[in-house]
């Protein structure tokens, strides 16, 4: 064996062993919950970060985690898992909002966070810029954890989501060009800026677009749960890459794709039971991504280094709260006027505060050069905004939620939910001891009897569901956007269906859609 393929296997050795352990560590967390009851109040994502703390405390580095690691490694099927998730028309609703938010919001958080550092930490204007950009995006990941784990409210949901899976293409965008202006490599100047912006856009537009169609009719023809799951595996990575090569925003070029792919190609190209199979495959691997990536984030912090910057995180943290206020309140209020989308206070307060900083902030204050002599105190700053925005904001989002009355149930659904799941069983039962009682080897007196206690037991179920529904608005609703949703689930699936037979080329716009756009008009007005 040749020194250099022995100094490769131990490489990949050692990196083997260092991903298990941070595994184990991981896993080992999430089991805390069972054990100990009061740790369940605690988000499973915040435990990770503060176990990862914990761990940095003591000086225990699991993993160097580098731009590469996070934003190849780690975003890529968390980008995917989130766009596959949304729903379309839902997102289609609320794009004026959502671009707003995503556009004007990054670029009035990058001026107010580097005006406060220059003008008031006496930070030099390049570096303040660069803070500002990399703590401009809030983090899909960090977000879209936190927000399903504490079963918010779908629209809003949407609305904080979709802010957080755009918003990184152009934070990215602005950082780069940021970069280049500290160096002097780039030209300053508006045209050269949105030309670049438009350019780094609009190949991830494309290149995503033209990945997820292409996949969405390569597995039409065929029903193969396994290859179509490693297809999805292989096309969030693959189209990552091929963008970032040519140039756009592999970010922007895979929530593209997710989102064609969610909602067109799964539609044409997947039975239900393989859809389901490839959301339960996606919902593992993000579980899986994300108990490594908050491990990680806990375990980089470096003590010595935030308190030595302790006063500009707090000016940074205090500026990226007020900018951040100016951005969600001012372009809601200019959202609501020019795309009607009645986003109402509460919502824009959550939106407010639940803006977590997290891996993306991170990598890109990791990404800043070398060569440029303030990147320690950079990297200190960016590290300590994120880890104030998930502890202090993360643990106290709920208690927000649920002061402004936006939290559901979680409880109360759960019951629900297993209620009917009992009495969709119970009714199967019934009808097949109806189906045998008539077999000679079954007892008349024993199928009778049992039959008589199931049904008793079925009207005391019964009754309990009318009751839960009769009290709580919130099951009411659930119950009618759970209907709307099976009904647009049939209505696509016999879509699809011609699709795949041959008899249409393409699928035809929702007749259901417009109904339920135009019954929820009705209720507004």
């Amino acid at each position: 064996m040749t020194p250099e393929a022995l100094i490769n296997q131990v490489t990949i050795e050692g990196n083997l062993k260092q991903f298990l352990l941070v595994l184990a560590v991981s896993l080992t967390v999430a089991t805390l919950p069972q054990i100990f009851g009061w740790l369940s109040k605690i988000p499973y994502t915040l435990l990770l970060v503060i176990v990862g703390l914990g761990l940095a405390f003591i000086d225990v580095r699991l993993v160097t985690l580098s731009p590469k690691l996070i934003l190849l490694i780690f975003l890529p099927p968390l980008l995917f898992e989130a766009a596959w998730n949304l729903e379309w028309p839902k997102l289609k609703r609320d794009l004026v909002p959502i671009a707003l938010y995503a556009v004007l919001g990054v670029v009035i958080s990058v001026a107010g966070v580097a005006f406060a550092l220059s003008q008031i930490a006496g930070v030099s204007l390049a570096i303040a810029l660069l803070v500002g950009a990399s703590i401009s995006a809030t983090d899909p990941v960090s977000v879209i954890a936190l927000f399903r784990e504490l079963g918010v409210e779908k629209r809003l949901a949407l609305l904080v989501e979709g802010e957080s899976l755009f918003n990184d293409g152009i934070a990215i965008v602005a950082f780069s060009f940021l970069v280049g202006f500290s160096l002097g490599t780039d030209d300053v100047g508006i045209p050269n800026l949105i030309a670049r912006f438009l350019a780094f856009v609009g190949i991830g537009v494309v290149v995503g677009t033209l990945i997820g169609f292409g996949v969405s009719y390569l597995t039409q023809p065929f029903d193969l749960p396994l290859v179509e799951q490693s297809l999805t595996l292989v096309s969030a990575y693959g189209t990552y890459i091929i963008v970032e090569e040519l140039g756009g925003s592999g970010v922007i070029g895979v929530v593209t794709m997710g989102l064609i792919f969610g909602n067109f190609g799964s539609q044409i190209g997947m039975q239900p039971s393989t859809r389901l199979a490839v959301t339960q495959f996606w919902n593992f691997l993000a579980f899986f991504v994300n108990s490594i990536m908050f491990l990680l984030i806990g375990d980089q912090m470096r003590f010595a280094d935030l308190g030595t910057n302790l006063g500009v995180i707090g000016i940074t943290v205090v500026a990226m709260f007020v900018t951040r206020a100016l951005a969600i309140f001012g372009l809601g209020w200019l959202s609501n006027w020019l795309g009607n989308s009645e986003i109402s206070l509460s919502d824009q307060t959550v939106i407010w505060w639940g803006g977590l900083r997290g891996s993306v902030s991170i990598a890109l204050a990791l990404s800043v050069p070398h060569v440029l002599p303030d990147r320690p105190e950079i990297i200190a700053i960016v590290f300590g905004v994120v880890l104030f925005t998930l502890l202090v904001q993360g643990l106290t989002t709920k208690a927000l939620l649920e002061k402004l009355g936006l939290l559901s149930n979680q409880e109360l659904r759960q019951q629900y939910l297993e209620a009917i799941a009992q009495r969709v069983a119970l009714n199967r039962v019934l009808k097949y001891l109806s189906e045998v009682s008539g077999d000679r080897k079954i007892e008349p007196e024993f199928s009778n009897h049992l039959m008589s206690q199931l049904q008793e037991k079925l009207n005391l179920l019964q009754a309990e569901i009318n009751q839960m529904y009769d009290r709580s608005p919130e099951l009411r609703q659930m119950t009618i956007d759970k209907l709307e949703g099976d009904l647009q689930a049939i209505e696509a699936d016999t879509y699809a269906e011609f699709v795949r037979s041959g008899q249409l080329n393409e699928l035809p716009a929702s007749v259901l859609q417009q109904c339920f756009k135009e019954r929820h008009e009705k209720i507004v007005s």
